[in-house]
């Protein structure tokens, strides 16, 4: 029977995996929009706070900080859903990458701005058994936060 540190390890550890995962994609040219990058953090920091587990031993505080980053995760992914599905609007921005723009000239900046690859929130760039990555990072980013919520309840605090 997992104690409270090997739950909290396990939900950072499913973290670390989403967060790979989310390279892999990009490395294999699925470019992130906006809100792709903005669900990135929330497992960053539970997987930072994994390795303070390892390190240090279960805290509670530990352990309510990643359930809050699950909690974020999820909802991030849940907001890109309905952006995707039209049910609310998207940010404004865009990831279009055209880098330091301290000292180039008007020429270069539209040559810059017409080569930039917009990559659109409300358009999934891949879809599994008819879920697009962000619905995908919804359903496992609540996993990972009933394994923080475990973490907590074995702590018996």
């Amino acid at each position: 029977r997992p104690d409270a540190r090997s739950w909290a390890i396990l939900a950072a550890a499913g973290s670390a995996a989403l967060l790979a995962g989310a390279f892999f994609f990009q490395a294999r040219g699925y470019a992130p929009c906006e809100l792709c990058l903005l669900q990135r953090w929330p497992h960053a920091a539970a997987a930072v706070i994994g390795l303070a587990v390892a390190a240090t031993g279960f805290r509670r505080a530990w352990g309510l900080l990643g359930l809050a980053a699950a909690i974020l995760a999820t909802a991030f992914a849940i907001y890109h859903v309905g952006v995707e599905q039209t049910w609310w609007p998207g940010p404004t921005a865009c990831s279009g990458g055209l880098g330091d723009l301290s000292a180039v000239s008007t020429d270069e900046l539209l040559a810059r701005i017409r080569g930039a690859q917009v990559i659109r929130c409300d358009q999934p760039s891949w879809i599994f058994l008819g879920l697009s990555m962000a619905a995908w990072n919804a359903i496992l980013s609540a996993v990972l936060g009933v394994a923080w919520a475990l973490s907590l309840r074995r702590s018996g605090r």
